[in-house]
């Protein structure tokens, strides 16, 4: 199935949580924040939310500096 992240079309297994997608990815998802249609997410829901055909997601990956 087809979801879009950061605006790019990208592939995702049906039935795959949103937790497992950022770790295939080689996302940690303990370090980046997830928006789902238009809604941020709890760290906490990451791995219980189960993408949809069709869903966009923005991912935002915090870096330090100085």
């Amino acid at each position: 199935m087809d979801i879009v992240v950061n605006g790019e079309t990208r592939a995702a297994e049906p039935g795959v949580t949103i937790e497992r997608f950022l770790l295939d990815h080689e996302l940690d998802p303990e370090v980046v924040v997830v928006e789902r249609n238009g809604e941020i997410l709890a760290r906490g829901d990451l791995a219980q939310t189960v993408l949809a055909p069709g869903d966009r997601l923005e991912v935002v990956h915090f870096v330090g500096g100085g």
